[in-house]
């Protein structure tokens, strides 16, 4: 358990390391198995969070190894929840994108849950003032990408749980991208719900990484009382399918692993005219659009962009984009997942379909591209006709400084 507030904070965070569920800090030689925090706390019986009045923010991937939810487990070790916290999605995961199941009582448990998705730090405060809860326990998995909505949801909630004296606990698990860092930062002028603060585009952060780096960097002023219990086994150069863990698809469009790899890059195509491939079986790795033929593949190919294999395929997409319309366009293999980079490939992605079909390619009207990738500077410079390495070269800089400066705030090697 790594426990820190705002005045032991970054004395700490340079040799903070994370402590197995009973408090011995792990061995140099780390036995093999990836354990998450969720399942170190279960074994014991959640004994940690006894006589507390718990609130929990979690999701479909808040679950121990044999899929039992933590509320459930709580709730069946007699350490009941006053209160859970549904993100988008939902605390059940029954929502698509953009959505959540409202204010409910859970049937399994009879616990009330409270719709946080989109709710601000003030809204999130009288939530769990009404619930009359001390400690606020966020559970979710996230995908590493700075547009995913579930760490701004705990962003959100770290700053709410400040306003009404609230303890905060990470209950981490493992980055399924690993821990290297890549892509622009994002400009505080951009800032928006798919990105509230500062961070880079591929962040290589666990979530209790990144509570602690907004905790230091974010909420300096803030009384915040946080705790990350840390995940046994996992190391930065691991990626989703090292641990053995059994994958929970953590939103209706990430159903595998092999999602999650090019997410952080080809989410962007959300932002043009291209279908990012939802309504298909392999979202994020299917992208295309009527009209496309089998020049942008041969295009693509022709650049042996390191760790990725492109096809042309066609498709009929059963919702979003180009509902019931024939598509073409190309899928995507990841076949060296560490030598793979999802942002680059993106761009290079961007650039040959502005290249090759410049009367079917476009952004989106409401410019949402300048939201995902953080500031106008990817589009205009697309637009100006730039090329890949230029593009990708232009944040280098800003990009070595968030490594550099989130140094103190991680606790794996």
């Amino acid at each position: 358990m790594v426990s820190l507030n705002r005045r032991g904070f970054l004395a700490a965070g340079a040799v903070a390391t994370p402590l197995l569920a009973g408090g011995s800090a792990i061995a140099e030689a780390v036995p093999p198995g990836v354990v998450p925090a969720a399942d170190q706390l279960a074994a014991q019986g959640w004994r940690r969070f006894a006589g507390r009045k718990v609130g929990v923010l979690s999701n479909p991937t808040g679950v121990l190894a044999d899929f039992t939810h933590i509320v459930d487990s709580m709730v069946a070790a007699g350490v009941r929840p006053a209160a859970a916290f549904g993100p988008e999605h939902g605390f059940r995961g029954s929502a698509q994108a953009g959505g959540s199941e409202g204010n409910y009582t859970d049937p399994r448990t009879g616990i009330p849950v409270y719709d946080a998705y989109g709710a601000s730090a003030d809204s999130l405060a009288a939530m769990f003032t009404k619930a009359e809860v001390d400690t606020i326990v966020f559970d979710i998995a996230d995908v590493g990408a700075r547009f995913y909505t579930y760490i701004w949801s705990m962003y959100t909630a770290m700053v709410a749980a400040a306003r009404v004296g609230a303890t905060f606990v990470v209950l981490d698990r493992p980055n399924p991208v690993g821990g290297t860092a890549l892509g622009p930062m994002l400009d505080p002028r951009f800032a928006s719900g798919v990105g509230l603060q500062p961070i880079v585009q591929q962040h290589g952060m666990t979530v209790g990484e990144l509570a602690r780096f907004f905790t230091g960097e974010f909420l300096p002023s803030a009384d915040l009382d946080l705790e990350v219990v840390g995940v046994r086994g996992w190391r930065r150069d691991m990626l989703f399918g090292q641990t053995g863990l059994k994958w929970i698809p953590p939103s209706p469009n990430m159903p595998t692993p092999d999602t999650a790899l090019v997410y952080p890059g080809l989410c962007l195509f959300e932002g043009t005219l291209f279908s990012e491939g939802r309504g298909t079986t392999r979202p994020f790795e299917i992208i295309g659009a009527p009209g496309v033929d089998w020049r942008w593949r041969d295009a693509l190919s022709a650049l042996h962009l390191p760790g990725v294999e492109f096809r042309e395929t066609y498709f009929v997409p059963t919702f979003g984009k180009f509902v019931n319309e024939t598509c073409g366009g190309v899928q995507l293999t990841v076949t060296e997942p560490h030598s793979f980079d999802a942002i680059r490939t993106a761009v290079a992605m961007l650039v040959t379909a502005k290249k090759l079909h410049p009367d079917l390619f476009g952004w989106r009207p409401d410019l949402a591209i300048d939201k995902l990738s953080g500031s106008g500077r990817l589009r205009t410079m697309i637009d100006a006709g730039a090329g890949v390495d230029e593009v990708v070269g232009s944040w280098q800089a800003e990009l070595a400084g968030f490594v550099s400066r989130r140094r103190p705030y991680l606790i794996y090697w």
